[in-house]
């Protein structure tokens, strides 16, 4: 099951944040939840979880996010710039020190930016302007296995910023 999978790494990466006394907020995309419940498997997560939600609708990314429709002007959906952007507002609405955000196309359906199935760009932001991407091309249609690569992905990014102590 994934989330014995990611258990170690969450361990991993809530130590990196206690240890600095940072907290995080997740803004989960084609993940479906499993950022966050992979961080929520850490006994004690509300040391360093503050909150976030998952993002598959225009509404939901209006009620988290809290942002004017002219900011994602000329975005589109699994795109690094799409990400970063909502990695910073989940972070600044929650008032967390880091954001974590995913943007993809799990495949089985259209998505809606006419992101080829498989694409997936998780982001990080951070304190003193730290920003990373990471982009992910499983070039699959298999829903549940671009589901799980799609959060190892994000889990991997997140355990490299965090632990790198900027």
């Amino acid at each position: 099951m994934i989330l014995n999978d990611l258990h170690p790494q969450a361990l991993r990466i809530a130590a990196a944040l206690r240890a600095r006394g940072d907290t995080i907020a997740v803004a989960d995309g084609a993940t479906g939840g499993l950022i966050a419940a992979g961080l929520l498997t850490v006994p004690g997560a509300l040391d360093f979880f503050v909150g976030g939600g998952v993002v598959y609708s225009l509404r939901a990314r209006d009620v988290l996010f809290y942002l004017p429709r002219e900011a994602y002007r000329g975005m589109r959906g699994a795109s690094e710039d799409y990400a970063l952007l909502q990695a910073r507002a989940i972070r600044d609405n929650f008032g967390a020190e880091w954001g974590i955000a995913e943007s993809g196309s799990v495949g089985g359906s259209t998505h809606p930016s006419g992101a080829p199935a498989g694409r997936s760009v998780a982001a990080v932001v951070g304190p003193e302007g730290f920003e990373q991407t990471a982009l992910l091309e499983t070039s699959r249609e298999d829903r549940i296995a671009n589901m799980e690569a799609f959060t190892r992905n994000a889990f991997a990014l997140l355990e490299s910023a965090v632990r790198v102590g900027v």
